[in-house]
């Protein structure tokens, strides 16, 4: 696959995410989507705390397929292409986190604004590398909408968990496709249509992160830590 590395990697820095649409085969994408589906079935079960459901107004459910010795997903972590444009990006010492699949059922209301680690610092963020088995569509519905250069902005405002911003753009990943996307970068997903949506995020970090660099994610209306399930911060407008 022939690209612009260092093009690409220069968009990324200015807007804070890439789409690219044919990244990968669709002999990979239809063996990864029948594992996928093999897994969560028909009606999985949400597995956060309800006042995180709530709160966040994200309704996804998790899977970590690689952790479970799950070695389909393993072709997409090595591809040639994608550690190179990740090495660019990140540095050649770039680390490797998790692979997530993340899932939401018909009529959920996919994911409210945030960002996928605390944004005090610019240097310390998470790459997440967005893979997509199957089309999202208007019909499915899911979109990822995104604020064009948001990573620079620092911490996303205060407010509406779903509220609108000037400038956002909608993007409709279709089979195969790879997005980029900083972890400071202000994004959401929207409502569930369609019977399912899920992607898999393969998430890096820059060498020397923290290891628990997406442990909290920044909402509109508070910051949240995963690992004891908890609101670190109530996020209020001002009075």
């Amino acid at each position: 696959m022939a690209m612009d590395v260092q093009q690409l990697t220069a968009e990324f820095g200015e807007n804070g995410y890439l789409v690219l649409d044919d990244f990968f085969d669709a002999e990979l994408m239809d063996r990864l989507d029948e594992r996928i589906l093999c897994h969560f079935g028909d009606d999985p079960d949400f597995r956060h705390q309800e006042e995180f459901l709530d709160k966040s107004k994200t309704e996804v459910i998790p899977w970590f397929p690689q952790q479970e010795g799950v070695h389909d997903f393993d072709a997409v972590e090595h591809h040639p292409v994608l550690e190179g444009l990740t090495r660019s990006i990140l540095g050649d010492q770039w680390e490797r986190l998790y692979c997530m699949v993340m899932f939401s059922k018909r009529g959920t209301r996919g994911q409210a604004w945030h960002q996928d680690c605390p944004p005090e610092d610019p240097a310390v963020f998470n790459l997440n590398r967005l893979v997509y088995t199957r089309d999202i569509s208007d019909d499915t519905g899911g979109e990822t909408v995104i604020v064009p250069g948001s990573h620079r902005r620092g911490l996303l405002p205060a407010g509406d968990p779903t509220g609108d911003f000037p400038g956002k753009v909608v993007i409709r990943p279709r089979k195969g496709t790879l997005v980029l996307l900083h972890g400071h970068a202000w994004h959401r997903v929207l409502p569930i249509r369609g019977k399912f949506r899920f992607s898999a995020n393969y998430r890096a970090a820059p060498h020397g992160h923290t290891p628990d660099i997406t442990d909290v994610c920044v909402y509109r209306n508070m910051r949240y830590r995963f690992s004891t399930s908890s609101v670190i911060e109530e996020r209020l407008l001002p009075a």
